[in-house]
């Protein structure tokens, strides 16, 4: 079971003005194709080679041996989870339960965007930010990296790349203006209430 380089949920012009489609062909196909083609060379003839990507992810996450497959396999998810995270004309109000769940746990949208700044913003160096379930709760949690969620066992609900390749073309070192850009205009709710809901 070869691991392979999905194509993005959207038109690569799709995210523009925000996202531009010069940084989609470098971010999805250099940066998320090169992961993918490491993870194969990686698990090529070994007893990884016909497990899914997150059995991948589960089996090397705590062994010093496998550094270089672990971040590349967990690359390639974090990804592709950050592509459906996104969605032309997304952003703003969350509808259904997920919107609910943010007012019971954040106290209002207003308080969760604030926080999912500073933990996008909070992260040093390359990274993440993630909503995700912990407990029975959404919260708010950043990993550096490749690391992710569900490595630790947590669900994730949506993420925010916020490596310098993801926004550098379009922001140059505008991380925050990057990060505002996405929570108002591309967040993708109806993936989140998928997520929420498994």
């Amino acid at each position: 079971m070869a691991v392979i380089l999905p194509a993005l949920p959207f038109e690569k012009n799709a995210l523009e003005p925000y996202i531009s489609s010069l940084t989609l062909e470098y971010h999805h196909g250099k940066h998320h194709n090169t992961y993918v083609v490491n993870t194969n060379n990686l698990i090529k003839e070994t007893e990884l080679e016909n497990i899914s990507l997150e059995n991948i992810i589960a089996h090397c996450v705590n062994d010093s041996t496998k550094t270089a497959l672990f971040n590349n396999a967990a690359q390639v998810w974090n990804h592709t989870f950050y592509w459906n995270s996104l969605k032309p004309n997304g952003g703003g109000l969350p509808n259904g339960a997920v919107g609910e769940k943010i007012d019971a746990d954040f106290g209002s949208y207003e308080n969760f965007v604030k926080l999912f700044k500073e933990a996008a913003l909070g992260q040093f160096g390359s990274g993440w930010a993630w909503l995700v379930v912990e407990n029975g709760k959404l919260n708010l949690v950043k990993t550096t990296n490749a690391d992710t969620p569900i490595a630790h066992g947590i669900k994730p609900i949506l993420c925010i790349d916020v490596w310098e390749h993801a926004y550098y073309l379009d922001y140059k070192n505008g991380r925050a203006d990057y990060t505002d850009a996405i929570i108002k205009n591309l967040l993708n709710w109806d993936f989140a209430n998928e997520n929420l809901a498994r």
